[in-house]
């Protein structure tokens, strides 16, 4: 959808929007530091997906700027509001570098992350005025979520039907070119 956005001014954490959000989508603050995010990770150098929260289709919640995650994340997710789904492209050093990566992550490993902003939330136990509005906003991302994932199965649906009725069309054409004419030629 969009260009890639050059977070940290040195290629280090690159932003691709893959999916706008609304206009008046709320976004990460000192409100709402509180992130429930949803992620597929990936090596850069071989594709391979590494985590998910895809396929149990789960949140990742985490509180931004309290280095719970890594760098690149702290970095990009400031950037972004709720509904909106980006492409992240995190070189070493905001990614985990030497120090603490998993045990089936290089170090020196570039991450790429598909990532959505599922919601903001207060700190427990913090007031927060428009908690009402906040949960219609979150409901309705639901319906959002719920409606994009019913289009997605739909459209998946599809291209199988059509994978079967090209496969149909072509064993008929094997089929054709088997039968009768192989025949005529080995009379003559």
């Amino acid at each position: 959808m969009g260009d890639a956005i050059d977070l940290t001014g040195d290629g280090g954490v690159m932003k691709t929007i893959l999916k706008s959000p609304k206009p008046d989508a709320a976004a990460p603050s000192e409100s709402f530091p509180l992130l429930e995010v949803q992620y597929e990770g990936i090596l850069a150098e071989t594709g391979e997906v590494f985590d998910t929260t895809h396929e149990d289709n789960t949140v990742f919640t985490f509180e931004l700027g309290k280095g719970s995650v890594i760098k690149g994340w702290d970095v990009a997710f400031k950037t972004m509001k709720v509904g909106e789904v980006a492409k992240l492209t995190l070189k070493p050093e905001y990614a985990y570098g030497s120090a603490g990566s998993p045990p089936d992550i290089p170090p020196d490993a570039t991450l790429v992350f598909e990532v959505e902003l599922v919601a903001c939330r207060p700190r427990k136990g913090s007031s927060v005025s428009s908690a009402s509005e906040e949960r219609a906003r979150l409901d309705e991302l639901k319906k959002q979520r719920e409606l994009a994932a019913t289009v997605k199965e739909e459209e998946k649906k599809k291209r199988e039907e059509a994978k079967a009725a090209a496969a149909a069309r072509i064993q008929a054409k094997l089929d054709a070119k088997k039968g009768p004419g192989k025949a005529k030629g080995k009379g003559k």
